[in-house]
């Protein structure tokens, strides 16, 4: 849990860092600030969905994982907490307290470096990954607080709970994924963080928490798919 832990003050930080600068940087600077990490966001996301050996599996996860989430409502469920969060705490901005708890909470899980970070870390007590991750994420955080306010800072019992759960897990996980379904799975996130980019440079308001059940559907899919071909072959 050392790495998580390291996370999730790096992030803390840079949310409350960039709180105290927003009120103090002029709406110009915010936004260009904001649209770079747009930009960032996306260049990662293309980077890390070209992992992909199967197009066809990242496209059977998006498509099943967002029939899933659409099923299961969970970009509304995660609004109507970050709501229920924001009222409890009497914390002003609705809408920026929404949109900054939600974008980070995804940006920060979504993506090998919480996976693998996490597995490395409950294995073999091995952070070095997630402390490449704290990094970017410290950095991060500063951009969206600066813009977006308290709901970046909350973002951290996210990232606790989500790579706090796959480091108790990790044994069991790393004993089932293969370098095929590691390589799916990566590819499939790369996308959802293509989609926060998109959200972030307001291009479309994509609703990505819908999409998150396609990051456990690739594995599945990358693991199945040998399997049916095999038997027909067979």
């Amino acid at each position: 849990m050392t790495g998580t832990i390291i996370n999730v003050g790096a992030v803390s930080a840079g949310s409350l860092l960039g709180i105290a600068m927003g009120s103090k940087l002029p709406e110009n600077i915010q936004r260009t600030v904001f649209d770079s990490l747009g930009l960032l966001t996306v260049a990662i996301g293309i980077q890390m969905s070209l992992k992909t050996e199967n197009i066809l599996i990242v496209l059977g996860a998006l498509l099943a994982g967002s029939i899933i989430g659409e099923y299961l409502n969970i970009e509304d469920r995660l609004n109507s907490f970050a709501s229920r969060v924001q009222k409890l705490l009497s914390l002003s901005g609705h809408k920026n307290f929404v949109d900054g708890f939600v974008s980070s909470s995804l940006l920060f899980c979504v993506g090998p470096m919480a996976i693998l970070g996490s597995i490395q870390d409950g294995l073999k007590g091995d952070y070095t990954i997630l402390s490449m991750k704290s990094v970017l994420d410290g950095f991060a955080s500063l951009g969206l607080a600066a813009a977006l306010g308290w709901g970046v800072f909350f973002s951290i019992f996210s990232v606790f709970l989500y790579q706090g759960a796959i480091t108790l897990a990790a044994s069991y996980i790393h004993s089932i994924m293969t370098e095929a379904m590691i390589a799916e799975m990566t590819a499939t996130g790369g996308l959802l963080v293509l989609a926060i980019g998109i959200r972030l440079l307001q291009l479309k308001d994509i609703r990505i928490g819908n999409m998150l059940p396609a990051l456990a559907v690739a594995p599945i899919l990358a693991w199945l798919v040998p399997v049916v071909q095999s038997i027909f072959r067979g």
